[in-house]
């Protein structure tokens, strides 16, 4: 994964286990966690001999006494073939605080429950950057891209689109790729 990085697998049961067990032994500095969408294994993708799901990685660092060894977790979630239910992990809030924010994002992101989320505000896990009427899991592969073509994207315009400037010159929209324009289909 990252070079000169050691990668550890371990069964998704034994996930939290694996980061105590690591904390004992000095992995004291949570970096991060994140998750990659392999749903498509085995189907186009290389094969691994791992189920198609979603890799959950951390990075752990051991920072006392200026060691400065740092370790990469990961565990695969399966998905079953009907897609129902969110895939979920246990949280590793209980062990890192530091841990709320990125398994926030994670559920956001691709859809993934994080079971014993606790960041101390009781509300659990919930959405952290999109706006509430945001629908969809952005960074999944079966996420599809062109949405902003057939429903308004909740960010900021287009320049041009803000009535700024008098005058201003408004912007070509830009289309994806096979996206067909405005005019297409029936009236």
């Amino acid at each position: 994964m990252t070079r000169d990085v050691p990668t550890h697998d371990v069964e998704t049961s034994d996930w939290v286990e694996a980061h105590e067990r690591l904390r004992s032994e000095g992995f004291t500095f949570f970096d991060f966690l994140t998750a990659v969408d392999e749903s498509d294994r085995g189907q186009s993708g290389p094969s691994d001999g791992k189920p198609a799901g979603f890799d959950i990685v951390t990075h752990l660092y051991d920072i006392a006494g200026g060691a400065r060894r740092s370790i990469l977790m990961r565990t695969r979630l399966e998905v079953d073939d009907h897609g129902a239910g969110a895939p979920s992990i246990a949280s590793l809030t209980g062990l890192w605080r530091g841990a709320a924010w990125h398994e926030r994002e994670t559920f956001e992101m691709f859809g993934i429950d994080f079971a014993g989320f606790d960041d101390g505000t009781g509300q659990g896990v919930r959405k952290l950057l999109l706006p509430a009427s945001f629908t969809g899991t952005p960074l999944r592969k079966s996420f599809v891209l062109t949405a902003r073509a057939s429903k308004e994207w909740p960010g900021i315009k287009d320049p041009g689109e803000s009535g700024g400037r008098a005058g201003a010159s408004k912007r070509r929209k830009v289309m994806a790729p096979g996206v067909p324009d405005e005019t297409w289909g029936p009236r």
